[in-house]
């Protein structure tokens, strides 16, 4: 049985409400927005994703800490897993952006790469 599920659409900035008449995770149809909203909805009911941005260790680095972010949006069911596997991650300084922190996530093929240079501590 049908079923009309609410759904924001956020990519763009005007942040619409889509109604999605679905069966489980097969989109029968959007009901409002735009195209980019209808390929949304459609993703995110089939396979949900979202950036990832975070922080970690790195030993002797002028800070204790480098943020890091995801190359592609990451798999959301993946994200507390990917949160845990973090957290054991410790880099030696000097980090360059965009320096792969962690390669192949989870088995995804997503890159966690740092975003900003961490300096030496002298």
């Amino acid at each position: 049985m049908a079923e009309i599920s609410e759904i924001i659409c956020v990519t763009c900035p005007k942040g619409c409400t889509l109604r999605v008449k679905h069966e489980g995770k097969k989109v029968l149809e959007v009901l409002d927005g735009c195209k980019r909203g209808e390929e949304y909805a459609i993703c995110e009911l089939q396979d949900p994703r979202r950036m990832v941005a975070s922080t970690v260790r790195v030993d002797g680095g002028l800070h204790p800490l480098v943020p890091v972010y995801t190359k592609k949006a990451f798999p959301k069911h993946l994200i507390p897993e990917l949160a845990r596997s973090l957290r054991k991650v410790e880099i030696p300084a000097p980090v360059k952006i965009n320096q792969v922190v962690l390669a192949d996530a989870l088995g995804t093929g997503i890159d966690v790469v740092a975003s900003r240079d961490m300096p030496v501590r002298y």
